[in-house]
């Protein structure tokens, strides 16, 4: 497999985890890696399944550590990181790795990985479909609606140019079908 990567970002509620978790079902060499967070969980989520759970000093003390391939600091208090350990266990495998991440990690592991990577931005059609999907999820306040929906606005700006393909969710079985096409012609390689 030659330790691929290929990296998913998109605003929250673009439908990046429901593109993934379709591939993820379709491609047995393809292997999600779990990213490490400081905030606490949502829903349903449990540790090692959705997201490594840690405190914000825990986060800190692995950034010390130099625990992580990259990390930041999404929001005062909340991390986000993908840990070396996840890529190493991936890669002896030999699986290709599938992140799903925020779009400042999608763009900082492209540049990590370089051509090892393929990185993909799913695009809602706009940011009003976005706020009425988060808001349909349950998961989150009002107020975390409002910041997700103001980060998104500027990601998608920021996004322009630096992603190898860019998908617009309008359509989930189009988006799928795209994915696939993208994902098996990256894998063949």
């Amino acid at each position: 497999m030659n330790n691929k990567v290929i990296i998913f970002s998109a605003p929250s509620g673009a439908g990046k985890s429901t593109i993934v978790n379709h591939l993820l079902g379709l491609y047995p060499e393809l292997e999600f890696s779990i990213s490490a967070t400081s905030r606490a969980p949502r829903g349903q989520e449990k540790h090692g399944v959705e997201y490594y759970f840690f405190t914000a000093d825990e986060f800190r003390s692995m950034i010390e550590e130099e625990k992580f391939v990259e990390y930041e600091e999404v929001y005062a208090g909340s991390f986000y990181g993908t840990l070396k350990s996840e890529v190493e266990r991936i890669w002896a495998k030999g699986h290709a790795i599938v992140f799903d991440i925020d779009v400042q990690g999608g763009v900082n592991l492209k540049r990590i990985f370089g051509d090892q990577a393929l990185s993909v931005f799913i695009q809602a059609p706009s940011v009003e479909v976005l706020r009425k999907r988060l808001i349909g999820r349950g998961t989150d306040t009002p107020e975390a609606i409002d910041r997700r929906v103001a980060k998104a606005a500027s990601e998608m700006e920021f996004a322009a140019g630096k992603f190898d393909h860019v998908l617009i969710n309008d359509d989930l079985q189009k988006a799928f079908d795209e994915a696939e096409e993208v994902i098996g012609s990256f894998l063949k390689k």
